[in-house]
Formats: C-alpha cells, structure tokens, sequence
C-alpha cells in the first residue's frame, strides 16, 4: 500500500518535495522513526461499538461560525480536542471521549464546517474549507469556550488540522495525537503529478473538480460515503446504525459546498480568501512540529497514507510512532478507541 500512495492527499495532496522523494522509497519505518507498542495504560478494556452517542450537543458562537460540539468530563480537567475528518462526524469519538473523560479530561469534539449542527452566523459568509480555515475555526473555538491550550488529537481532516494548530499556534496545543502522521500540504506541492497507482486512489478528487460530480456526491451522498467507509477500512464490519449515525451529519446544508472547495482547493482549483493568505504561505515551508506528539496507522488503512519513514523528520519534539494491528482502517479512533484515547493520555506525559 504504501509503495503506491505514500503521498497522502486524504490527509492532504502532497507534502513536500522531499516528503515525496522519500517516499518512492520503501524505508523500514525502523530507520528512521521510533516504534512502540500499545501501553497497557490505565483504561479499562472497551470494546469498539459500546457507545452510540453523547449526552447532549452544545452550541456557541465562534469565529464565522456556530458550532456543535460534545464534551465529556469534568469542567477543570486539562483540555483535550478530537477533531473528526471526512466523511465522518463526531461519532468517531463516541467510545474514546467517556475513556478520557473517565481519567480526569475534559474532551470536546466539535462538528467541523459543514458538518452535524455546526452553521455559519452569515449567509454572505463564503462556504469555503481551505487547510488553514479549519485550523482557524478550532482556535476561535477554544478562545470562545476559554481554553489557553489544549491536547488535539484527530484523524483525517482533522488531522490535518490539529498538525496545523501544533505548527502555526504551538503555544495552544500542549501535546498532538494525529493520525497518519505529517499531513500539512500547500496547493503548489499538489501540482506535482503521483504515480499512476497513486493518482487512482484519489478518483473523487477529480469527480469532485466536476460539476457532474458535484451533482453525483449531492443526489447520492449515503451511497458515496458508505463507498469511502469500506474502501477506507476494509477490514471494518460497521453496521448500518453506525454508518446512519454519523451520514446524518453530513446532511448538513453546507457540507456539499465544503467538501467540492476543500478538494477543489487542493488541486488549485478554486481560490481561498485573502485573509488566510499569510497563514497558507507558513505551511508552504511545511513547519517542523515541535510539540510533543505521537502518529499512529492503522495496519488496513484503505485511504491513502505516507510511510511512516517519510515523515519523521516533521516532527522535532518528543515523537513516538505507533502501528496499531489487527485489521485497524482509517477511521482509527472508531475502530481502535482504546489505542487512541491512551495515545492522547500517553502524549500528556511527555
């Protein structure tokens, strides 16, 4: 898998030059990034599944937008952020919230733009999703609930986006949880064509550069999603309740809109906005991250990923690399809330 898709445009279409040179390569994830094995911890085991929802969704205010947010745990707790991707939702997190909240955290998972109940204050407001824009809305979350630094954790998109805080706001983010690792990426990187086997992997990319696409993913959005669920995490038996709990989410008004500009950016496709244009030329120069961090995978990840080899040197601070077994798929954090929620306990102690 890696041999063909290390370059992750899931995570984001490219991440540099070098990122892509290494990864042409099949390097022993041994030389050159530290390993372990799950810790034991302290958590009780769960099985994946036992939860079905959260107690109660919170709204506020923040930035350009209002957003719909869980939280689990107690109010004075140190602060931990889960930041879902696509085409998922919050229910991601549904068994690794009450885990952490169970140990002292007070964790929010927010709907990203576009998702769940989360809306914008301004119908003139422009329903865009560029890489810096979403980092931006995590931050206006967390000045609007009073939060000086926080644990992110996320997968997917989200964990594109909590890299983006560690790097462009390190003085926020206390410690990184992400999910495939390193995936910061700019619209010129993207303009370098992947292998051929490679390039197949990201076909709703260029579907969604279509406006023929655009319409398919809008009238048939359940049966794409579902589409991306399976080939994501092949090994993963969701059941039907699973799969309707979190694609009601995606009913959102605005999420068609965002989805069709956060990939249509990344080909160069569409513009962002002029007021994240400082922010998007920092992450050109692809930031080394010098928070502590810990990347896990998946050993079924369907989506294409990097190599753990190819980015290691993003990361400058403490780092542990970890490969969670036994046929775990992209939607790591559902399918593994154990590993995840004691990667976010063990990167608090670094």
């Amino acid at each position: 898998m890696s041999e063909e898709i290390n370059h992750n445009r899931r995570g984001f279409l490219g991440m540099t030059a070098i990122t892509l040179a290494a990864t042409q390569l099949v390097v022993p994830v041994a030389a050159s990034a530290q390993t372990a094995e799950p810790s034991s911890g302290k958590l009780p085991p769960i099985r994946p599944g036992t939860n079905t929802s959260f107690a109660t969704i919170k709204q506020i205010d923040a930035g350009t937008l209002n957003i719909g947010y869980a939280e689990a745990g107690p109010a004075d707790g140190p602060v931990a952020v889960l930041l879902h991707g696509w085409p998922y939702d919050i229910h991601s997190f549904v068994d690794v919230a009450p885990l952490l909240a169970s140990q002292g955290y007070r964790v929010i998972v927010p709907h990203l733009r576009g998702h769940g109940t989360t809306r914008f204050l301004s119908a003139s407001t422009r329903r865009q999703a560029q890489q810096s824009v979403i980092a931006a809305d995590v931050i206006a979350l967390m000045d609007a609930l009073k939060i000086d630094r926080a644990i992110i954790a996320g997968f997917d998109w989200g964990a594109r986006t909590a890299c983006i805080v560690a790097a462009l706001w390190p003085e926020r983010c206390k410690a990184l949880v992400s999910v495939s690792g390193y995936l910061i990426g700019s619209q010129e990187s993207n303009k370098k064509p992947l292998p051929p086997k490679a390039e197949l992997q990201w076909w709703y990319q260029y579907y969604f550069a279509t406006e023929r696409g655009r319409a398919g993913y809008q009238a048939n959005r359940n049966a794409f999603n579902r589409l991306i669920w399976q080939t994501a995490s092949p090994k993963w038996q969701f059941d039907d309740a699973t799969f309707e709990r979190s694609a009601a989410s995606l009913e959102n008004p605005d999420h068609v809109d965002i989805v069709i500009h956060n990939y249509r950016w990344r080909l160069g496709l569409a513009e962002g906005e002029p007021q994240y244009d400082e922010l998007e030329a920092r992450l050109a120069k692809f930031p080394v991250i010098g928070v502590p961090a810990i990347t896990l995978e998946g050993d079924s990840n369907g989506a294409p990923h990097p190599d753990p080899a190819a980015y290691r040197s993003k990361f400058s601070g403490k780092y542990t690399h970890r490969t969670i077994n036994d046929g775990v798929g992209h939607n790591l954090p559902q399918e593994a809330p154990q590993a995840f929620a004691e990667a976010v306990i063990e990167v608090d102690t670094y």
